[in-house]
């Protein structure tokens, strides 16, 4: 089968329908496009999200705090503590296993999140460490949940394929500096620092949002449907909008890699009502967070469409494998992923 998530045909096919004993304390369970799992703890719900760090060995300690705390976060949701599954080749050395909890730590502290447990052990399933985390949150109460309607806002933050644009420039290093200079290369890299949406997460659940998602895998058109999807709307994107860095394009233009489908840790999709738009920029410009609206949800009837520069009308596709895989796929001179 093809490196990445399982599409969301197959997922739903052998997944989805074994989810084991229904329970009552289950608010939100598995689904397409569910970043979280809530349980309802009496006076408050508890907010769970996991997430496996499979597409970079760099900073692989940090990444699975931000990227696991990101998905609670995108339920609005404050992330309080975390788990974490470390799987080591035989290979490893003490130094790499301290180094990556140095980086685990440095991140958990970063976001007030406190490590609770988890696992660590040398096998030989893995030929490079693997780490799965488990972040939980504290949310009160939120009775009934709103949806996205027609004419919400749709909105991301910071610039999309920030995570994305750093592996692929960890990974493909040797074959960019063809065409980026070293400070070019060095911001490309830097932008892993910047995957964390916690700020946007919450304050975004203060306002008061319809949706919310965590754009990782499948970038920010696998984002959008997913969203869509689940919640029975359509959408209108529009090309001339999405904020991309140009050292972003020109990574992925030189790799033949689709930015629109690559990963992008560090940008949140917001769906919010128009009247709301106001005051969630404002508190995210007060959290140092830029924002762009880039579409509005339609009826779902007129489907989930990207327009592009010159007005043109396409039918955004379900999310496939990400783009990152592909990059070592295009030419056989570039390091694998």
């Amino acid at each position: 089968m093809r490196i990445g998530k399982l599409d969301n045909e197959t997922l739903e096919r052998l997944v989805l329908g074994r989810t084991g004993a229904h329970r009552d304390e289950v608010i939100a369970g598995a689904g397409i496009g569910e970043d979280c799992a809530v349980l309802d703890f009496g006076a408050f719900d508890c907010v769970l999200s996991t997430d496996p760090i499979t597409a970079s060995a760099d900073r692989v300690g940090a990444l699975a705090v931000y990227i696991s705390c990101n998905d609670v976060a995108a339920h609005g949701t404050e992330p309080v503590a975390i788990m974490l599954t470390v799987l080591l080749p035989p290979s490893v050395t003490e130094d790499e296993i301290a180094e990556i909890a140095r980086q685990s730590d440095e991140a958990a502290r970063d976001l007030g999140v406190s490590i609770i447990g988890g696992h660590t052990e040398i096998t030989d399933s893995v030929t490079r460490p693997l780490i799965s985390a488990v972040a939980l949150g504290r949310a009160a109460k939120q009775g009934s949940k709103e949806a996205p309607a027609p004419n919400d806002l749709i909105i991301v933050t910071k610039s999309l394929a920030l995570e994305g644009t750093a592996i692929l420039a960890k990974k493909q290093e040797g074959n960019l500096r063809r065409i980026l200079t070293e400070e070019e290369l060095a911001a490309a890299k830097a932008m892993l620092d910047r995957v964390s949406v916690v700020k946007e997460g919450v304050a975004a659940g203060k306002v008061g949002m319809t949706a919310m998602h965590d754009i990782t895998e499948g970038g920010v058109l696998g984002a959008v449907w997913e969203v869509c999807t689940r919640g029975g709307v359509g959408a209108e994107i529009e090309m001339a909008r999405l904020p991309f860095e140009d050292v972003s394009l020109e990574v992925c233009a030189y790799l033949g890699v689709n930015p629109l489908r690559l990963i992008s840790s560090g940008s949140m999709l917001i769906y919010i009502r128009p009247d709301k738009e106001a005051e969630l920029t404002a508190a995210l410009a007060e959290a140092g967070v830029p924002v762009t609206v880039i579409g509005r949800v339609t009826a779902a009837a007129d489907g989930i469409v990207l327009i592009g520069r010159m007005g043109e009308r396409e039918v955004i596709e379900p999310p496939g494998p990400d783009e990152v895989y592909s990059a070592a796929q295009n030419d056989k001179t570039f390091e694998a992923i």
